[in-house]
C-alpha cells in the first residue's frame, strides 16, 4: 500500500533512527516533495539520500503549509530547547510522533499549545532494515485518523502495537528497544566461546552470526512457541542438553536477563522523570 499523508511531513532530527524512517518512508512511497527535514548537520548518507529525492534540508524548513505530521527524532536532551522551535509551524490537524526515548507525553505537552496530539512510540535499531519492533501510545487529543497516520509511518520500518497504558513503555523499551543489543552480545560472546574451544576467530565469528540469524528466522517464521522450539532441538542427555543445563542453571541465562531488563526499565524510569 502506497504511503499517503493528508499533509505535509517534517521530520525533526535525521540521524540514525530518523534516517531509517526516512528511509522506510520512501520505500513505502511516500512522495518526497512532501517531506521537510530540520536537522543543521544530517549524517552524509541522509544528504546524500534527500539529494537524490530533492527533499529540502535546513535548520529552518519553509514549509508550504502546516503539517499533517511532526516527527521528533532527536535525541532526548534536545527535546526542550528544539519543541518551541516547531510550534509555529503547527496547524490544528498537527499531530506530534515522538521517538525520543524516556520523554514521556507529559513533558512532551509542556513545551506544546494545550490540547496538541501527541504519540510517544519506541523503535528499535532493526528499523533500518524494515524489521523494527515498535510500540506506541497516544495522548486523548489524538483522532482516530492521526493514529492512523502514525501506525502507517511506523509501519514502514517494521511491526507496531498499541499500548493504552503508556508507563508499559520502560519495560518495552528494555526488552524490544535495548534488546537488539542483548541478541548482539550474544553472537559475541557465543563467537568467543568457539574461539576458547579452539576455533578460528574467523570461522568463530561466522559461525556465531550466521547461527544467531537463522535461528531469529526460524523464531519468526515458526508458530512454536520460542520454548518449544529450544525443547525441540535439544535431545534429551544429548551435545545441547549439556550446554542449555549450564544456560539454565542458577544466575544463568534467564536470571540476567531479568536483571539486565530491570535495570534497563528502571534507567527509562530515570529518564522519564
Amino acid at each position: 500500500m502506497t504511503l499517503r499523508l493528508a499533509g505535509p511531513l517534517l521530520l525533526v532530527g535525521a540521524g540514525k533512527m530518523g534516517g531509517a524512517l526516512l528511509e522506510g518512508w520512501l520505500r513505502q512511497g511516500l512522495d518526497p516533495a512532501t517531506v521537510f527535514i530540520q536537522d543543521p548537520a544530517p549524517p552524509p548518507e541522509v544528504q546524500a539520500l534527500a539529494a537524490r529525492h530533492r527533499m529540502a534540508v535546513s535548520d529552518a524548513p519553509d514549509l508550504p503549509a502546516p503539517p499533517s505530521v511532526i516527527v521528533l527524532a532527536v535525541k532526548p536532551d534536545l527535546v526542550e530547547k528544539l519543541l518551541p522551535e516547531i510550534e509555529p509551524l503547527m496547524g490544528e490537524g498537527s499531530v506530534v510522533l515522538s521517538i525520543a526515548a524516556g520523554r514521556t507525553l507529559v513533558s512532551l505537552s509542556r513545551n506544546l499549545p494545550p490540547g496538541t496530539p501527541i504519540v510517544r512510540a519506541m523503535p528499535n535499531v532493526a528499523a533500518s532494515i524494515g524489521r523494527s519492533m515498535t510500540a506506541a501510545c497516544a495522548n486523548s487529543a489524538v483522532t482516530r485518523d492521526q493514529a492512523l497516520e502514525c501506525t502507517m509511518l511506523l509501519e514502514a520500518i517494521g511491526d507496531v502495537m498499541w499500548i493504552d497504558d503508556e508507563s508499559l513503555l520502560d519495560a518495552i523499551t528494555a526488552v524490544s528497544g535495548s534488546g537488539p543489543a542483548y541478541v548482539f552480545l550474544l553472537a559475541e560472546c557465543l563467537a568467543e566461546a568457539g574461539r576458547a574451544a579452539g576455533l578460528d576467530a574467523e570461522l568463530a565469528r561466522r559461525l556465531a552470526r550466521a547461527t544467531v540469524e537463522g535461528a531469529g528466522a526460524l523464531l519468526r517464521h515458526s508458530d512454536l512457541s520460542p520454548r518449544e522450539l529450544r525443547e525441540k532441538v535439544t535431545s534429551p542427555h544429548g551435545i545441547t542438553a549439556e550446554a542449555v543445563q549450564v544456560l539454565m542453571g542458577k544466575d544463568g541465562v534467564q536470571d540476567l536477563l531479568t536483571r539486565a531488563v530491570a535495570a534497563a526499565a528502571k534507567r527509562s524510569r530515570e529518564l522519564s522523570s
